[in-house]
C-alpha cells in the first residue's frame, strides 16, 4: 500500500468519473431541460393567445354588451367570473388562486421529473398549464377571470361563457381521458400476451 503523500506512479494519476455520474450528466439534467423546453414551447403560445384576447376584450368590448359573430350561435361579450371554469362556483376567487397556484406548481414539477411519458399526456399537461396559468394571472391582476366566448346551442341555449384558457383545460381533460383508455387497453393486451 502506497503512503498517502507518496509520489504518484509513472504517468501520474488517471482521473475517471464514476458511471453513475456520467449517467446523471448524460440522462439527468438534459432530460429535465428537454421536458421544460417542450412544456414552454407548447403552453406559452396558448397562454399568450389567452392573455391577448382577454386584453382586447377588456379594452374594446363594453361590459355585458353582446357582439354577434355568428347570429344565433356565437357571440363575443365581456363577463367577469370569480368562480371556476364556465362560471361555476362563483365568488370564490381567493380559494381558486390558492388551488390554481398549487396545481401549477405540481404540474411543472411533474414535467421536470418526466412523469408525462406519452405524447398525449404531454400535450394534456402543457395545455393544462397554459389554461391554469392564464386564469390565474386574471385572478391576480383583476380579482376575476375574463370570459368572452358565448356559444348558443339549439338543445341547451346559452352555454356558460368561457375563454381560451377554459378551452385549454377542457381539451387537456379530454386528452387525459383518452390516454387513460389507451393505457388500460395496453395493460389488458400485455396481460393477454403474458398468458
Amino acid at each position: 500500500m502506497r503512503a498517502l503523500l507518496a509520489f504518484p506512479p509513472r504517468g501520474g494519476f488517471h482521473l475517471r468519473s464514476s458511471g453513475a455520474l456520467r449517467t446523471l450528466r448524460r440522462g439527468g439534467r438534459p432530460f429535465c431541460c428537454h421536458q421544460m423546453k417542450w412544456l414552454l414551447a407548447v403552453s406559452l403560445p396558448f397562454f399568450v393567445i389567452d392573455q391577448i384576447t382577454k386584453e382586447l376584450v377588456l379594452r374594446y368590448v363594453p361590459l355585458d354588451v353582446t357582439i354577434p359573430v355568428i347570429p344565433g350561435f356565437f357571440n363575443i361579450i365581456q363577463a367577469h367570473n370569480t368562480g371556476a371554469a364556465f362560471s361555476m362556483f362563483r365568488d370564490n376567487n381567493y380559494f381558486f388562486v390558492g388551488l390554481a397556484s398549487t396545481a401549477l406548481l405540481v404540474l411543472v414539477f411533474l414535467f421536470w421529473k418526466g412523469k408525462f411519458a406519452y405524447l398525449t399526456t404531454k400535450w394534456a399537461g402543457a395545455l393544462l398549464v397554459a389554461g391554469i396559468a392564464g386564469n390565474l394571472i386574471d385572478r391576480l391582476r383583476h380579482g376575476f377571470v375574463v370570459d368572452f366566448l358565448d356559444v348558443i346551442l339549439p338543445w341547451y341555449g346559452h352555454w356558460p361563457t368561457f375563454n381560451v384558457a377554459d378551452s385549454c383545460i377542457c381539451v387537456a381533460a379530454g386528452l387525459f381521458v383518452i390516454a387513460s383508455f389507451r393505457e388500460e387497453r395496453a395493460q389488458k393486451k400485455a396481460k393477454a400476451e403474458a398468458k
